[in-house]
């Protein structure tokens, strides 16, 4: 278990850093270019983009190993510390010193993440209710509220815009985790033809590049600090339940882990929040975009 957990923190450390090198540059394009196609062309002009585009996808193969063998209840929580890092260096390009409020939900989100991992690790009477056959439910119900986010952020403007389409990001990013999740038992078990030759590799294209487009635009609609928290902590609740849905994740019925996953979930959500919202994340637009850049990219909203 101790390899999972130095991929685990690892994968965390390289989609922090993506995360804070893409919001720079997409920041920095009109507003107008919020939820267009445009928007992702335009940033694949950008060297920092591209460097924040290969950090991240570096974290996300890591991810992809450890999904694909540990369950999504302790991978998803150990991929959400990348928020943490996010944070390290978010505070020396910002020229931001931490503060409190900061370093409490670092510490809240780690107990979150160990409540969480000492859950899985304990044992008790447990049930299991999830089937393969609850696939297309299960996805249609996830698309069906990714829909309902990103139309809500489309009718927004500045943080609340931000916020919907982080959480619209955030659901179709679990979505890819349990996508990523079934194509590597695909591979394990047919090998490369196998994934050539069904379903589940070409819907994770297809998913990863719109998670991709509805991050980005949220990126480019305010600040890391308006968007992140929706996403970081939409992608693991979506990750779960499709884990306890899908694959038949077995959950915990004592009433100690049940309280004790109750909580760790509850201080996973806190710690992000309280991350994410630090003046070091929330200054990266002053300090990366001159002044004239920034009353050039408000455009009008779509």
């Amino acid at each position: 278990m101790e390899v999972e957990y130095v991929i685990g923190v690892a994968a965390a450390v390289l989609l922090g850093t993506g995360f804070v090198l893409q919001q720079g540059a997409a920041q920095q394009l009109p507003k107008w270019e919020f939820l267009r196609p445009r928007l992702l062309a335009d940033l694949l002009r950008k060297p920092r983009w591209l460097a924040g585009i290969g950090a991240m996808v570096g974290g996300q193969l890591l991810g992809a190993w450890l999904i694909g063998h540990v369950d999504l209840s302790l991978a998803e929580p150990l991929l959400a510390t990348n928020l943490i890092f996010a944070l390290v260096l978010a505070g020396p390009l910002s020229r931001q010193p931490l503060h409190r409020s900061e370093v409490i939900g670092a510490l809240v989100l780690m107990l979150g993440v160990a409540a969480l991992s000492l859950a899985r690790a304990l044992r008790s009477a447990q049930v299991s209710i999830g089937s393969g056959s609850y696939w297309p439910y299960a996805a249609a119900g996830v698309a069906a509220a990714a829909y309902l986010f990103a139309r809500l952020g489309r009718r927004r403007s500045g943080d609340l815009r931000a916020t919907f389409t982080g959480a619209s990001a955030g659901l179709v990013f679990g979505l890819q985790d349990a996508l990523t999740r079934r194509t590597i038992q695909v591979l394990d078990a047919h090998q490369v033809i196998g994934v050539l030759t069904t379903w589940p590799g070409y819907c994770l294209l297809v998913v990863g590049v719109t998670g991709l487009w509805l991050m980005e635009s949220a990126f480019n609609a305010a600040p890391l600090r308006a968007s992140l928290p929706a996403i970081t902590a939409g992608e693991p609740a979506c990750g779960i339940v499709l884990g306890i849905i899908v694959f038949g994740d077995p959950m915990h019925v004592s009433p100690g882990l049940l309280a004790l996953q109750a909580g760790g979930f509850a201080a996973l959500v806190l710690g992000v929040v309280l991350v994410a919202r630090a003046p070091a994340l929330s200054s990266l637009l002053r300090v990366h975009i001159p002044h004239h850049d920034r009353d050039q990219g408000q455009g009008a909203a779509p």
